[in-house]
C-alpha cells in the first residue's frame, strides 16, 4: 500500500489514513463538539440526526481498520490505461479477501466489501443500501471520503466536490428517512 500511488503523490496507505483522519475529526466533532481540523461542508442530515448516526457505528478499532485498510487490495489491481490514467477494477472484493487473511474483524471486512457502494449509490438502490446493518457507518465515511479526496481535485469548492456532495446529500437524506420510518 505505502508503494502503491492513489493519484500522484499519495499512496494507497495514505489515503486510508486521510480518510481515516477525516472520519474521526467529524465522529469526534460529534461525540463532543470538538471543533473540526478540516474544511468541511456538511450535510443538515448529519447534526439532525447526530444521535442515530453515532449509535450505528462500529467501535472504534473497526473504524479505523476498515478506513486505514479500505483499499488494500488495490496494489493487486492496479491498472494504467493509454492515458496514463490509474484503474483499480474489482478492487473493493480484492481488499475485502487480503483484508480477511490479515485480519480477524468481520465486520471491518463486510464494511471494505461494501465501500464503495455508496458512491456508485443510484435513486433505485437506496432501499436496499439502507437495509445493510452497516448503511450509516458507510454514508458517513463516504462523506468524510469526498472531502479528504477533494484537495487533490481542488478542494471544496471545486465542481467535482460539488457534484460528489450533491449526489451524498440527496442518498443520506433517503437513507436516514427510511432507516428512521423503520424503527
Amino acid at each position: 500500500m505505502k508503494n502503491c500511488e492513489q493519484t500522484k503523490g499519495m499512496s494507497v496507505l495514505q489515503h486510508g489514513e486521510s480518510v481515516r483522519d477525516y472520519l474521526f475529526d467529524l465522529i469526534n466533532h460529534l461525540r463532543s463538539g470538538t471543533p473540526l481540523k478540516y474544511d468541511w461542508r456538511l450535510p443538515d442530515w448529519v447534526f439532525e440526526n447526530k444521535d442515530l448516526i453515532l449509535s450505528s457505528l462500529p467501535d472504534d478499532e473497526t473504524l479505523e481498520l476498515y478506513t486505514t485498510y479500505h483499499d488494500c487490495g488495490k496494489p493487486f489491481t492496479l491498472q494504467i490505461d493509454d492515458e496514463g490514467k490509474r484503474h483499480f477494477p474489482n478492487h473493493a472484493q480484492v481488499s475485502y479477501n487480503i483484508f480477511n487473511e490479515v485480519f480477524d474483524n468481520p465486520v471491518a471486512a463486510q464494511l471494505i466489501l461494501h465501500d464503495m457502494d455508496i458512491h456508485l449509490l443510484k435513486a433505485d438502490g437506496v432501499k436496499d443500501f439502507s437495509q445493510n446493518p452497516y448503511a450509516i457507518t458507510l454514508l458517513l465515511t463516504g462523506l468524510a471520503e469526498i472531502h479528504s479526496n477533494c484537495q487533490m481535485f481542488g478542494g471544496i469548492n471545486s465542481t467535482s466536490f460539488k457534484i460528489k456532495w450533491k449526489c451524498i446529500n440527496q442518498r443520506g437524506k433517503q437513507i436516514i428517512n427510511l432507516i428512521q420510518n423503520k424503527k
